[in-house]
């Protein structure tokens, strides 16, 4: 779960023109430029103490080590707290596989805190590497972009493999395809539970007047926020198809019983009159018909047989065997 307690590792890096440099965390809380730094801590679990630099105000500073959290955007003074969540660079057992990132961002200077490595943060570090990224505007950005494509795949498995499940319902296990339609509209509950916060919450940043947040940023922002709707959506898809082949499955299973039932049915029925006769004339009596009869045992039969085939022949024209 996010809330594991993992080694905690810091890192400060200098972003400057391309250039990234790694630097003492120590120096982050006195610079002033030129390009920016970025302060990250890894490993931030409950039990895990950690020390919030002076300069991140208490408010962001409380949600920076918040116990639980959600997608959210605030600006607080000069800065803007933003909290997203994303695909783990590794797997987490009994996990949804998403992690929290929570971020400080001012004009020269990226603070972010998650509990868990994540997926996205390598494709962050390679653009600042390349030189896209030269202030806070353009860091969220590139966060916001790459865990929207890293997520993207995962929510479109999801409906990959309930188009096979689909494909399944004539022939499959019905036992084991409700099994796992089940577990792919649980997933899709809980993709979508933090995928709508984080088109929200850039949606917000989006629209916050600071003057290190550009146009091309608002721009990508907004990019991200409308893929993330259209996950969303995607994911509302998957629950609500999730659930109607549950329903259906659920007919198939009742169909079946049903059958069965009828199969059971039919065979007591034809059966019915035939134990009424054999109960008959087996009866420990004096003055059964043709009791002392060679042939006697063979016309019972025969006309146990007839009367089968005659019940047998009432159901098929009323159609009970085809149904």
């Amino acid at each position: 779960m996010d809330d594991q307690t993992h080694p905690l590792a810091v890192r400060a890096l200098l972003v400057d023109a391309g250039t990234v440099t790694e630097i003492g965390p120590e120096t982050v809380a006195d610079f002033a430029g030129p390009g920016f730094v970025w302060l990250h801590v890894d490993g931030a679990g409950k039990r895990q103490e950690m020390d919030v630099p002076d300069y991140v105000p208490h408010m962001a500073a409380n949600a920076l080590v918040a116990s639980e959290t959600r997608p959210r955007c605030d600006a607080v003074d000069a800065g803007v707290l933003i909290n997203l969540r994303g695909t783990a660079a590794d797997t987490m057992q009994d996990s949804d596989g998403l992690v929290s990132i929570r971020v400080w961002v001012e004009n020269h200077r990226v603070t972010s805190v998650s509990r868990h490595s994540m997926a996205a943060l390598g494709k962050v570090e390679a653009a600042a590497r390349s030189g896209r990224i030269v202030d806070g505007g353009d860091f969220v950005a590139a966060l916001a972009h790459a865990i929207s494509v890293e997520l993207d795949p995962k929510v479109a498995d999801l409906g990959d493999q309930l188009d096979d499940c689909e494909g399944m319902l004539d022939g499959g296990n019905i036992y084991e395809l409700r099994r796992n339609i089940a577990w792919i509209r649980s997933q899709a509950i809980v993709l979508r539970r933090f995928v709508a916060p984080d088109r929200d919450a850039l949606g917000q940043m989006a629209q916050l007047e600071f003057a290190w947040i550009s146009k091309d940023d608002r721009l990508h922002l907004r990019e991200a926020a409308d893929r993330f709707a259209r996950m969303a959506e995607e994911l509302e898809a998957v629950r609500e198809r999730a659930a109607l082949l549950h329903e259906q499955l659920t007919d198939l299973r009742a169909e079946m019983i049903d059958q069965r039932s009828l199969g059971i049915a039919v065979t007591a029925f034809i059966f019915l009159p035939l134990t009424f006769v054999t109960g008959l004339l087996g009866m420990n009596v004096q003055g059964i018909p043709f009791a002392d009869h060679p042939q006697a045992f063979w016309g019972v039969v025969a006309f146990c047989a007839v009367i089968g085939a005659a019940v047998l022949a009432w159901f098929s024209v009323r159609h009970w065997l085809s149904d």
